[in-house]
């Protein structure tokens, strides 16, 4: 018995770092050792997120783990951007397997990372929790796209997930040094103020391409 083969998704990756991290990538991907594959650094990538939502969650006590947040974050770039690349460099891309796992390694690594930075006392935690249910259902609607118009959106606008990384990266640093901020002659806590506008900018995103696709297909599929 045969199994029918699967098309693979077109990657539409349009962010502002896309094509140097392209070429970074590819020049870590040549000087991998062999004996690391790309389930490795998927591994890793995954390991970083969770060591990151640790990290957020054990800085209210001592906040200089802000800054380890940094260190794991890029640790997770590395894995979760590498392994891909790798696969494709040394010919052994497994299309159904590592789209499912990237998703599903994505999502508890979110789920990590946001419980954490719910459970760390600088942000609100139903704020935490409403931008990892966001960023969920964001997830589900880039998974959907991909099985339904065979286009897998990595990015939206500029704004990928290295440039997410780098933004976080640069509001843990500022909220070690700021903690809180005076809006309408009241202090909030920085995190509180950043969460919102990534809360916003989430859902707007998940809006517009919910309706984007529904229209795209309905076209397709016009009775």
């Amino acid at each position: 018995m045969t199994t029918a083969a699967v098309a693979q998704p077109r990657r539409e990756l349009t962010s502002l770092t896309a094509e140097p991290e392209r070429r970074l990538l590819l020049f870590l991907a040549a000087r991998v050792p062999a004996r690391i594959g790309p389930d490795h650094l998927t591994a890793l990538g995954l390991l970083a997120m969770l060591a990151a939502g640790a990290a957020y969650a054990f800085s209210s006590r001592w906040p200089f783990l802000l800054l380890a947040v940094n260190g794991a974050l890029a640790l997770n770039w590395l894995g979760d951007s590498l392994d891909g690349t790798l696969a494709r460099y040394r010919q052994r891309t497994r299309p159904r397997y590592g789209f499912y796992v990237d998703h599903m390694v994505d999502a508890f690594g979110a789920l990590g990372l946001l419980l954490g930075l719910a459970a760390s006392g600088w942000m609100a935690a139903w704020l935490a929790v409403s931008l990892l249910i966001a960023y969920l259902l964001l997830s589900v609607n880039i998974a959907l796209a991909a099985c339904s118009r065979g286009t897998f959106k990595i990015s939206y606008g500029p704004f990928g997930g290295t440039e997410l990384r780098l933004l976080m990266a640069l509001g843990n640093t500022v909220v070690w040094l700021w903690p809180q901020a005076v809006v309408a002659g009241h202090e909030v806590m920085l995190f509180d103020v950043m969460g919102g506008i990534a809360l916003l900018g989430v859902v707007a995103a998940l809006l517009r391409s919910t309706a984007q696709n529904t229209c795209a297909l309905y076209a397709l599929e016009r009775l």
